[in-house]
């Protein structure tokens, strides 16, 4: 079945960067985009970042604009977001998803998700 393992999260300073990761199993990764959520406390969830399944296109929320970069290497099954100067309001569980369709139907998956906390 489809699974979506993200890591990468952790606490880090005001300006500092992380790099999670999420690790892609049960479907043809290469035939898909991937895209980055994040979900801070109290609110809703947000798109952060989008990547067309063979790595030609991103797309990023304002938020993310200039500071996150998404990657993804389709020998590894493996989708990438690169966040430097973090700020506060970055502080989220942040998600990996992506949508499949099989037979005309769409389904989304999600990860469990990965906390970053940015605090001094």
């Amino acid at each position: 079945q489809v699974q979506l393992v993200e890591s990468g999260g952790g606490l880090v300073q005001p300006g500092g960067s992380l790099r999670l990761s999420c690790a892609a199993s049960g479907f043809i990764f290469s035939r898909y985009a991937m895209s980055w959520y994040r979900q801070a406390p109290g609110k809703e969830r947000e798109l952060v970042a989008t990547i067309t399944s063979a790595g030609a296109s991103t797309n990023y929320a304002d938020s993310g604009q200039g500071r996150f970069t998404i990657s993804r290497d389709n020998a590894k099954n493996t989708v990438y977001l690169q966040m430097n100067s973090l700020k506060p309001e970055d502080t989220a569980v942040y998600y990996c998803k992506t949508r499949t369709v099989v037979g005309g139907s769409a389904l989304d998956y999600w990860g469990q998700g990965t906390q970053a906390t940015v605090s001094s």
